[in-house]
């Protein structure tokens, strides 16, 4: 049973800077595909960033050279380090995790990914 578990989320003002944290209990972490998504209310969720197994990063325009998308493979953790925030960011932040496939790249669709975290929550206040 694959389990994701976020951390880190709060309330910030714009310009400050948040590490979102998502540990996983997967015996085989450091070959999964890992991303963060976000989704503000009535909105659809979103891809903020995603990390392949061989470390490759890949991030949303909205959030280049602000945020940092990062893993610990020892550890089993997923990080995500949130700087210049903004009052736009703010959205509930979720760990996701696919199981290896044939797949060259991971990908940045919601449906593509197999586990969830509960999703932690990012206010920024301007």
């Amino acid at each position: 049973q694959v389990q994701l578990v976020e951390s880190g989320g709060g309330s910030v003002q714009a310009g400050g800077s948040l590490r979102l944290s998502c540990a996983a209990s997967i015996v085989t972490y450091s070959i999964y595909c890992m991303g963060w998504f976000r989704r503000e209310p009535g909105k659809e969720r979103e891809a903020v960033a995603y990390i392949d197994s061989d470390g490759t990063t890949t991030y949303a325009d909205s959030v280049k050279g602000r945020f940092t998308i990062s893993r610990d493979n020892a550890q089993n953790t997923l990080y995500l380090q949130l700087d210049s925030l903004k009052p736009e960011d703010t959205a509930m932040y979720y760990c996701a995790a696919r199981s290896p496939t044939s797949a060259p790249r991971c990908s940045n669709h919601p449906l593509w990914y197999n586990y969830w975290g509960q999703g932690t929550q990012v206010t920024v206040s301007s």
